[in-house]
C-alpha cells in the first residue's frame, strides 16, 4: 500500500475558529497549533559545521528554518522583537538538536543594532555563514486611506530597510561559499489590495535580493529569495480581521495554508552545497495560490 499522502489533507484545513490576537502574537493561543517540524522533520548534516542568523525565528516560517538548520547540524543565531516566551521556545528546540543556540532581542529598524548582531554571531560562534531575513511587518487596511503615516513608516523600516541594514552588515563577514535567503512574498507578484503597503515592500525585497544576488557574488556568496504563499503564522490571527480568518488559504490550490515546516526545506535546500549554481532566483512555496 502507498504511504504517499494527498498534501491537500496533510494540514488542518479551513474553516479555523475564528480568532485574534494582539500584535506581535504567540503560537501558543493559535487554534489549531502550527507545525513547525518538531515532530517529523529528519535532518542529514547538509549543514553541519555552518553558523546561521536567522531574523525572526521566535515564531512561524523562522522558528521552523532555525529548527531545521539545527537539525542539519548548523549553529543557529536569531533575532526576536519582543516575544520572549516564544523565543526561549525556539532556543529550546535548537538546544535539543545539539547545536549551539544564540537569541538576541533587537530593533531591525536601527541599522546600528543590526551591525550589533551580526558582530556578537561573530564573537560569539567565530563565524557567519547564512544569513535569513525573515522578520517582517504587516497589517490589513480596507483603504489605503486608513493607513497611518507611522504604520507605514514602521512596515518600510522593517521589513526594507533592517533587511539592507543586515545585508550590508553580513556581506562584509560572509566567506566564499556563505549564502543569503531573503523573504518576499507572494504579494510582491500578486498583491492583495488590502496589504498594500506590505505588498510593497516585499516586492522592493524581490528586486533588492536580484540586484545584491550580482555584487554578492563577487565575494563568492549566492542570494536567493524565497516568496511564501499563505502561511498559517501568528502574523493571520494578528493582522487579518476575526472573521477573515477561518477561510484563510482556502483559495490556494491545496484548498489550505502552508504549516511552516513545508517551507523550511527551501530555506535548507538554497542554504546547501546542492544549491550552489543557483543564485539571483525567487522560489515560490504557495500551494499554487499564484495561479488564482
Amino acid at each position: 500500500m502507498s504511504q504517499l499522502q494527498d498534501p491537500r489533507y496533510r494540514y488542518p484545513t479551513p474553516d479555523f475558529p475564528e480568532q485574534q490576537q494582539s500584535i506581535p502574537g504567540r503560537e501558543g493561543q493559535m487554534r489549531p497549533r502550527a507545525d513547525h517540524g518538531e515532530t517529523n522533520y529528519q535532518g542529514s548534516d547538509k549543514l553541519k559545521g555552518r553558523v546561521a542568523l536567522i531574523t525572526g525565528a521566535d515564531s512561524g516560517i523562522g522558528r521552523a528554518v532555525a529548527l531545521a538548520y539545527a537539525r542539519e547540524g548548523a549553529d543557529v543565531a536569531f533575532s526576536y522583537l519582543e516575544e520572549e516566551a516564544d523565543a526561549e521556545e525556539t532556543a529550546e528546540l535548537i538546544r535539543k538538536a545539539g547545536r549551539k543556540v544564540l537569541a538576541v532581542k533587537m530593533d531591525q529598524t536601527r541599522s546600528s543594532e543590526c551591525d550589533e548582531l551580526v558582530e556578537r554571531v561573530l564573537r560569539d560562534f567565530g563565524q557567519l555563514d547564512i544569513l535569513i531575513n525573515n522578520a517582517g511587518f504587516q497589517q490589513t487596511y480596507s483603504s489605503l486611506e486608513e493607513v497611518p503615516d507611522s504604520e507605514l513608516r514602521h512596515t518600510i523600516s522593517t521589513n526594507i530597510e533592517g533587511m539592507i541594514y543586515l545585508c550590508r552588515a553580513a556581506l562584509r563577514k560572509l566567506p566564499p561559499g556563505g549564502c543569503i535567503i531573503n523573504t518576499t512574498s507572494i504579494q510582491a507578484f500578486k498583491p492583495s489590495n488590502n496589504l498594500a503597503p506590505y505588498a510593497a515592500t516585499k516586492a522592493a525585497i524581490a528586486n533588492f535580493t536580484l540586484s545584491l544576488a550580482a555584487e554578492a557574488i563577487n565575494h563568492g556568496v549566492r542570494v536567493n529569495g524565497v516568496a511564501p504563499g499563505p502561511v498559517w503564522t501568528p502574523l493571520i490571527p494578528t493582522t487579518f480581521p476575526p472573521d477573515k480568518v477561518p477561510e484563510f488559504g482556502a483559495n490556494s490550490l491545496l484548498g489550505r495554508p502552508a504549516q511552516p515546516a513545508e517551507l523550511a526545506p527551501v530555506y535548507v535546500f538554497l542554504a546547501s552545497p546542492e544549491s550552489s549554481y543557483i543564485t539571483g532566483e525567487i522560489y515560490g512555496v504557495t500551494g499554487g495560490s499564484k495561479q488564482l
